[in-house]
C-alpha cells in the first residue's frame, strides 16, 4: 500500500476498452490509493463523455479538448462548444491538445490551427493546458511560447522527449507528466537518464491508461490493458530513477497536481 494517496493526471476512461468494467476499475484504483483521476478529453465527443463520467463518479474530473489526431474534425462551432465545457467546474484543463507530426493523422496546418484555437481558449477561461507533442518540438514551441505567460499553467503530458526538449519546457515553466514509458528499460532509457533534471515541484504522474502498461507491474495484466490501479508502479520507478523515497515523491506529486489543476 502506498504511503500517500496518488492522483492520475491522464487516463482515457472513455476508451471502449473500459466500457464493460468501469466501476471495478475505479474500485481497484481506490485499493491502490489512487484517490483521484483526471479523464482525458481527446475529441469533442470524448470530452462531453468525460464530463458525463465526472458527474457519475466523484473521484473523477476531466479535461476538454481535441487531440492533434482529431484536428481534421475541427469545425467552427467547436470553439464555442469547448468554451462551454471549459466553464464547468469538473473540467480542470484544456486539451489534450498539441502537435503530432509522427503519425500525421491530421494535416499539419489543421493541427496547428486546432492547437492555437485551444491555447486561446485556455487563456480565455484561465485554466491550464494538457499538452501532447510528438516529433514536432520546434513548431510546438513556436506556437506555445506567445501564449505561455497569459496562461495559468501547462503540463506536457506523457513526456518522452530529449534532455534539450525537457529544458525547453522547463524554461517555459511547464509541468511534466511521467507515464509507464519510464518503466520500459529499452524504449525509456533516455527518459530514465533525464528525469533527475525535472524539479520536484514540476513533476506529475499518470498512467495514460489503457496504453503504456508499466513493464514492472506484477503480474502483467492478461490483456495488456493499463489501468489507474497500476499508477504506483510508475511512482516506484520514478522514485528509483531520481533517488527520492516513494513516500516523499507521492506527497510531492499529489501536492503539485492539486495546486496545478485547482482540485478540491
Amino acid at each position: 500500500m502506498n504511503p500517500h494517496p496518488l492522483i492520475d493526471i491522464g487516463v482515457n476512461l472513455t476508451n471502449k476498452r473500459f466500457q464493460k468494467d468501469l466501476a471495478e476499475i475505479l474500485q481497484r484504483a481506490q485499493q491502490t490509493q489512487v484517490e483521484h483521476m483526471i479523464v482525458t478529453g481527446t475529441s469533442l465527443a470524448a470530452s462531453q463523455a468525460a464530463l458525463k463520467l465526472t458527474r457519475q463518479y466523484p473521484q473523477l474530473t476531466c479535461t476538454a479538448g481535441v487531440h492533434p489526431h482529431d484536428a481534421k474534425q475541427w469545425q467552427s462551432h467547436y470553439e464555442q462548444e469547448i468554451l462551454t465545457l471549459a466553464s464547468k467546474s469538473n473540467v480542470v484543463a484544456i486539451g489534450e491538445c498539441g502537435l503530432d507530426f509522427n503519425r500525421n493523422f491530421s494535416p499539419k496546418d489543421q493541427q496547428e490551427y486546432c492547437f492555437e484555437a485551444q491555447l486561446n481558449i485556455a487563456v480565455a477561461v484561465q485554466k491550464p493546458v494538457f499538452l501532447h507533442q510528438r516529433d514536432a518540438h520546434s513548431r510546438f514551441m513556436e506556437l506555445l511560447k506567445p501564449y505561455r505567460n497569459r496562461m495559468t499553467g501547462a503540463v506536457v503530458h506523457c513526456f518522452t522527449g530529449t534532455k534539450e526538449e525537457l529544458f525547453d519546457y522547463l524554461d517555459l515553466d511547464c509541468h511534466i507528466g511521467i507515464t509507464g514509458w519510464l518503466c520500459d528499460t529499452r524504449r525509456g532509457q533516455e527518459l530514465r537518464n533525464i528525469v533527475k533534471h525535472i524539479p520536484l515541484d514540476k513533476l506529475m504522474i499518470e498512467t495514460d491508461a489503457p496504453f503504456l502498461t508499466p513493464h514492472n507491474a506484477k503480474p502483467q495484466p492478461k490483456d495488456r490493458r493499463n489501468e489507474p490501479a497500476l499508477l504506483p508502479y510508475v511512482l516506484s520507478e520514478l522514485s528509483n530513477c531520481i533517488g527520492i523515497s516513494e513516500a516523499a515523491l507521492a506527497k510531492q506529486t499529489y501536492t503539485n497536481t492539486q495546486h496545478f489543476f485547482k482540485l478540491p
